[in-house]
């Protein structure tokens, strides 16, 4: 016996015009679906109308969106859409990051080192503000074992190389060596991350002067290493600006490189394969390649003086304008505005892309993204070009071990539907 329908109060109910218009469809519709016994009706109170409880028209329609509309609204979600991903990670709003519920800006503010935001990625605590705890330098006998891994590959690395493509060689020659990288324990990853993140910074190296190999693995902190491996004068200022900067570009949520990580977690690829599929997809010219495109619209600009003139040929010609504008942040950047707000620009390139970011400003358009303000801290630490995009994957090099831990913990694989509209 079917168990007995307790019959919805008078309030519950709509009338058969209102029902088809909940369910956006016909009469002869809803009407088929109570002959199917999809839906129940019961007699008006006047006239011989039939009523529906709301309740059970909203469930048949969450339903029906389910089967017939996931697939739209998966793919709206995926083109600057809705969420599709639940994460304790990274938060957006008009401040900027927020890393489990810690203002990015503010801990950048607050001369919070990159390794204590790292393990709060991490592990969702911060240590107390001990760098030694958190990433410690390798020993000398380490040292010489990865300072030597490394400096082997210079020979694969020809000038000019683009700076991503010699950090994914790193990740890749580094992966060959690990034969315990394949289903490793939870400690075991987060000892092989902090590892990476510190053969990436000194792996930077690689790109400009392989003889800053030792000299960077031997470095007390992060920012330190990436000072020597880039070539910058080794201050406590620089230091400071390049923490600032790895600190504010550690993670952004479900962009393109994170999310490329995450899928490779959720099939169970080891750490280094997750680390090669961000790193490729932070390559393209619309994610972290945009940070050499910023450089050469400043080489194309030359000088203060032309900022306006190029702003309005590349608008004459339909060209965009790398490093201005970001979907999430309609009002600006706010990472940007705080790392343009560090320093006074003095040589010509700082001075150029100044004059830009005041062009732009009034012409009414797009304001800075952080794209632009790592090129702009590269120049003014007198960084060599690629500096910005090594500054950009180191930094976020914490972000994407992040959202891999986070992946493999959820235990799901990551295979969205394709809508099919071939023949």
């Amino acid at each position: 016996m079917s168990p007995r329908r307790e019959s919805p109060e008078p309030s519950e109910l709509v009338t058969a015009r209102e029902a088809a218009a909940l369910l956006d469809v016909k009469p002869a519709s809803l009407y088929a679906y109570v002959s199917r016994g999809l839906l129940t009706s019961v007699p008006g109170v006047r006239g011989p109308g039939r009523l529906y409880a709301r309740a059970e028209l909203e469930r048949l329609k969450a339903r029906h969106e389910a089967r017939a509309g996931h697939g739209p609204v998966a793919a709206g979600a995926l083109r600057w859409g809705e969420p599709v991903l639940e994460s304790a990670l990274t938060g957006i709003d008009a401040r900027g990051p927020r890393y489990r519920g810690h203002v990015a800006i503010e801990l950048a503010r607050a001369g919070t080192p990159f390794e204590v935001v790292a393990e709060l990625l991490w592990t969702g605590s911060a240590p107390d503000g001990a760098r030694s705890a958190t990433a410690p330098p390798p020993g000398a006998k380490a040292r010489a074992e990865l300072g030597g891994r490394l400096r082997a590959l210079a020979r694969f690395v020809r000038g000019g190389q683009a700076p991503l493509s010699t950090l994914a060689l790193v990740v890749s020659a580094f992966a060959l060596g690990d034969a315990a990288r394949f289903d490793a324990p939870r400690d075991g990853e987060l000892a092989r991350g902090r590892q990476l993140l510190r053969v990436l910074a000194a792996g930077a190296a690689l790109c400009f002067d392989a003889e800053r190999v030792a000299g960077a693995l031997a470095a007390p902190t992060v920012a330190c290493s990436l000072a020597i491996a880039l070539g910058a004068r080794d201050t406590a200022a620089t230091r400071a600006r390049i923490d600032a900067a790895l600190v504010v570009i550690a993670d952004h949520e479900l962009n393109p490189s994170s999310f490329a990580a995450r899928v490779a977690a959720s099939t169970g690829a080891d750490l280094y394969a997750c680390l090669g599929a961000a790193l490729g997809a932070l390559s393209g010219p619309v994610h972290g390649g945009a940070t050499a495109r910023v450089e050469a619209l400043v080489a194309e600009t030359g000088r203060p003086e032309r900022a306006a003139a190029v702003i309005e040929e590349r608008a004459r010609r339909g060209d965009a304008l790398p490093g201005f504008g970001h979907p999430l942040y309609p009002d600006g950047d706010p990472r940007a505005a705080f790392l343009l707000a560090a320093s006074e620009p003095r040589k010509r390139p700082e001075r150029t892309l100044a004059a830009l970011v005041a062009s732009m400003r009034s012409a009414g358009r797009e304001r800075p993204n952080v794209d632009l303000s790592l090129v702009a801290t590269a120049l003014a630490l007198g960084l060599p070009a690629g500096s910005a995009a090594v500054l950009f994957a180191v930094g976020r090099t914490a972000g994407w071990l992040a959202h891999v831990f986070e992946q493999r913990a959820a235990g799901f694989v990551l295979r969205p539907r394709a809508h099919y509209t071939g023949p």
